[in-house]
């Protein structure tokens, strides 16, 4: 199974940006879709980007126009592109393999507060 392994969250203020990494063990070229999904306190958690590695992509509405996501198999690294965050955006951050039923990371903090 894929190992993941976040990182990149922190406290941010409204409207800033953050970029956020993840590093997958053996390898991210063998997922053909690649995501990052969010979990906020007391809410179930959603998948809010997908990235196949044929370069498209995939937004959720709530998302769509402020955040990017990215991949670089040679690198063995999925990015996400966070702008404009609101404070709805605060929620621990996840990659995974969309809909797998593989383990999940731990996982990075992201607080947008002002």
């Amino acid at each position: 199974q894929v190992q993941f392994v976040e990182s990149g969250g922190g406290l941010v203020q409204p409207g800033g940006s953050l970029t956020l990494s993840c590093t997958a063990s053996p390898n991210i070229a063998s997922i053909d879709l690649a995501a990052w999904a969010r979990q906020a306190p007391g809410k179930q958690r959603e998948y809010i980007a997908r990235a196949s590695k044929y370069g498209s992509t995939l937004y959720a509405e709530s998302v769509k126009g402020r955040f990017t996501i990215s991949r670089d198999d040679a690198k063995n690294t999925l990015y996400l592109q966070m702008n404009n965050l609101k404070t709805e955006d605060t929620a621990t951050y996840y990659c995974h393999e969309y809909n797998s039923c593989g383990n999940w990371g731990q996982g990075t903090q992201v607080t947008v507060s002002s």
